[in-house]
């Protein structure tokens, strides 16, 4: 997956139900996008929240 022309290497047969990650990101509505993209082609259904963790902004999304 490419966030923000970074390439995030995701296991996506071990991200289960509950399970999240989190996408440092300096536009998050672009990176929704994004991230909307590759869990719609692989039929997930996410939540996702603009967080900001460690002093760092981004996204956090759950598989539910």
């Amino acid at each position: 997956m490419v966030v923000e022309q970074v390439n995030y290497e995701v296991n996506w047969k071990a991200f289960k139900r509950g399970y999240s990650i989190f996408v440092p990101c300096l536009n998050p509505s672009l990176a929704k996008q994004e991230i909307m993209k590759t869990t719609k082609r692989l039929k997930f259904k996410i939540i996702t929240k603009v967080v900001i963790e460690d002093n760092i902004r981004g996204i956090r999304f759950w598989r539910v």
